[in-house]
């Protein structure tokens, strides 16, 4: 969103003719890094306003902060707007905002100063509303601009800003389509959407791909697309090489699934249900190469010829062992484990059994690590539960039935002297996972992409859409 140029050019307007401007529904996301600045930066965890305020020690450095984060927002206006009544405009719409945002939160921590209100009751709220502030800026600025231009662009606030009542999503997303003629007008929704289901509490910063995900369900969308930096490709450019990967072409939602479960989200899987069961299909581009189809995502596509169709990975995954003689003919070890896993929302990536050993890989810090395994030893007090952060490399496809590929797969690994700790290959035939010591993450990236993708010299896509 940073770049309204390349948005204007290659999404909005692109070839299409001035009648062929319409019928489309564009839901943004904030500016970079106006979130981190609202609530925490999402890789070091660095304190926004929301971090701030929720630290009962920080009584007023929340309040610094967002005044630091009036000033970035205005600067965005000031850099976007070349007209002084445009940007005054902006620069109106969003002050009320922030301030409008302060006002509350000073009344807030002012009410919570008596014991019988407690501010960590109110905290996700808090959170919900600092986050709209980012999308509303974007979707604001978008609307104005491309009306100066002369598009009929309109604003839909889902924010909730002033709302009288508290709608379920759906509801709320109909409602602000009904008046809506999408024949001669062109809406820029925000990403986040008030609602009583409140959308951080099971998406956090993922809330907008939700959002967009029901506003295509509720108006029966031809297709869905999600545009990004980048192409959904074979591997990570950043450790296989741009010269290398190749963008995916197609897919189906199950290998979406897959690539979510290690943390490199095509689309939240929650959210993908809806496109899947209303036979949506969705479609991943590179906003700065419109002319390629990207990758086509649809739910039951399944390749022609069986193949590996991405290579993916995540590091930093602690792996938590639990081994106890007593599990072995003991119905229900497995959910005990869970059930503390639950208790402290440790997001598990992959477990693997035998008769007395439960691993599980979670995607967690060393600090809650050391809480679970606290709790482990209370309820296995007979157990030894062991920890170690390794990382995962998965070989992906929507069809994996090649003969021999785990053998081939494996022996790819051992030739660099890669040590396989665990693997894993369900029937479903649509991974492979392993895993290994994090520091040959990298190497094992580069190494099973080389062994299983580039052979086969794809080239525009692997099956373009």
């Amino acid at each position: 969103m940073s770049d309204y140029n390349a948005v204007r050019d290659n999404l909005v307007v692109g070839n299409r003719e001035p009648d062929d401007l319409y019928q489309r529904i564009f839901v943004v996301s904030a500016y970079g890094g106006v979130t981190d600045e609202l609530l925490e930066h999402k890789k070091t965890g660095e304190p926004g306003v929301y971090a701030l305020f929720a630290d009962a020690e920080s009584d007023w450095a929340w309040g610094d902060d967002l005044t630091k984060l009036t000033h970035m927002l205005t600067d965005i206006n000031q850099e976007l707007f070349d007209d002084p009544m445009l940007q005054q405009q902006a620069d109106q719409f969003i002050m009320d905002r922030v301030e409008g945002v302060r006002g509350c939160l000073i009344d807030l921590q002012r009410l919570c100063s008596y014991g019988q209100f407690q501010l960590e009751e109110h905290l996700l709220t808090v959170r919900e509303m600092l986050a709209g502030i980012g999308e509303a800026h974007s979707a604001f600025n978008t609307a104005l601009k491309l009306q100066a231009e002369g598009i009929n662009a309109r604003f839909v606030d889902l924010t909730g800003w002033r709302d009288n009542e508290l709608l379920p999503l759906d509801e709320k997303l109909q409602q602000a389509f009904d008046n809506v003629d999408l024949t001669r007008e062109l809406p820029i929704c925000t990403g986040y959407a008030q609602c009583q289901e409140g959308l951080m509490r099971t998406f956090d910063r993922g809330y907008s791909e939700m959002t967009f995900s029901r506003i295509a369900v509720i108006t029966e969308a031809r297709e869905a697309i999600i545009h990004k930096e980048y192409h959904l490709s074979s591997a990570d450019p950043k450790v296989v090489g741009e010269d290398k990967v190749v963008p995916l072409g197609r897919t189906n939602y199950d290998v979406a699934d897959q690539l979510a479960n290690l943390g490199m989200e095509a689309i939240h899987p929650k959210a993908g249900k809806g496109l899947r069961q209303s036979d949506i299909p969705l479609r991943v581009k590179n906003t700065f190469e419109p002319e390629h189809t990207g990758t086509l995502i649809t739910r039951d596509y399944v390749s022609e010829k069986p193949r590996v169709e991405i290579v993916a990975g995540q590091k930093g995954v602690f792996a938590i062992e639990v081994f106890d003689q007593d599990m072995q003919g003991e119905p229900g070890s497995d959910r005990r484990v869970l059930d503390v896993l639950s208790r402290y929302k440790m997001r598990c990536v992959s477990k693997d059994t035998n008769a007395n050993t439960i691993t599980h890989y979670v995607d967690s810090t060393l600090k809650h690590v050391k809480r679970v395994v606290r709790a482990l030893k209370d309820e296995f007090p007979n157990a030894e539960i062991s920890t170690r952060k390794v990382a995962l490399v998965s070989a992906i496809g929507s069809d994996m039935q090649v003969p021999g590929i785990l053998a081939k797969t494996v022996q790819a690994l051992a030739d660099e002297e890669i040590s396989i700790l665990a693997l894993h290959q369900c029937m479903r035939q649509v991974d492979m996972q392993f895993v290994i010591d994090e520091e040959h993450y990298e190497k094992a990236i580069v190494k099973l992409h080389a062994t299983l993708i580039e052979p086969h010299n794809h080239e525009y896509a692997i099956v373009a859409a």
